[in-house]
């Protein structure tokens, strides 16, 4: 499994992905799960991949193939003029992948028929000089959703364990470092909780018209940042959890008396 958040602001974008993968306990490994597309100074594109692992790495790869020797019958996203194109065509080429159109006759012998298991979602946030960066979420299907003031930050993979820290700590107004820490706590939460999620993260800050990575870097399992993060809020909840006014066994209570 993964986890993956990309987060809009004020200032920018603020990315973050894990590297795990696994089909069961005994086959773990880390492969990288954000990519990201730059022309310094015209625009700068990342993805976040999470689901079946063959489908995200096709879908990159044919991306970067593209990159290379763009055409009209395959774009670049290098070349789309918006990214509401850009994701319209990371889209279509991950349904395509998914279906395996021309390589399976049948339609009930392509990837499709397997159901899950070639299953795919993707963030693709950035910016293209003149235009506001932009964060949208496609799903298997193809079809794709942006984030709003009422949706500010996206999650795939593993989300329900740290979507709770980032409802309760995202301003929009937030700095870049409060945004970073905010992310941290969430993947912490996360880790803590499921094993299918795993060190070492990608962080990536894109800020608003510079067109280059703002911030990046891969944290580690010594990293002593994300250690202090972790053991700080691991403290600051018993803390909290202390603080918290004591149940009163003496209240008033409604006791049912066994027939």
């Amino acid at each position: 499994m993964t986890y993956c958040v990309g987060m809009m602001l004020d200032r920018g974008l603020v990315l973050m992905s894990d590297t795990r993968t696994n089909s069961g306990v005994d086959n773990i490994s880390t492969f990288r799960k954000m990519f990201t597309f730059c022309v310094p100074g015209e625009r700068i594109i990342t993805l976040m991949t999470a689901g079946n692992l063959a489908t995200t790495q096709s879908v990159i790869s044919q991306l970067e193939e593209r990159n290379k020797v763009p055409g009209d019958r395959h774009p670049s996203i290098l070349e789309a003029p918006t990214m509401f194109q850009v994701a319209g065509e990371v889209g279509r080429l991950v349904r395509r992948v998914i279906e395996g159109p021309g390589e399976f006759p049948d339609p009930g012998e392509g990837p499709q028929a397997e159901g899950a298991r070639f299953s795919a979602s993707i963030i693709v946030a950035g910016q293209i000089r003149g235009m506001e960066p932009r964060l949208f979420l496609i799903y298997p299907e193809g079809n794709f959703i942006e984030a709003s003031f009422d949706t500010p930050f996206f999650q795939i993979g593993e989300t329900k364990y740290g979507r709770p820290i980032l409802l309760r700590g995202y301003d929009r107004a937030m700095g870049f470092e409060d945004a970073v820490k905010l992310v941290m706590v969430s993947f912490d939460s996360t880790l803590a909780a499921n094993l299918s999620v795993g060190l070492p993260l990608d962080l990536l800050v894109i800020e608003r018209d510079r067109f280059v990575p703002h911030h990046q870097r891969r944290i580690g399992v010594d990293d002593p940042y994300f250690r202090s993060i972790s053991r700080g809020w691991s403290e600051a909840l018993r803390k909290a959890f202390q603080s918290l006014p004591a149940y009163d066994m003496a209240t008033d209570t409604d006791v049912t008396t066994p027939a």
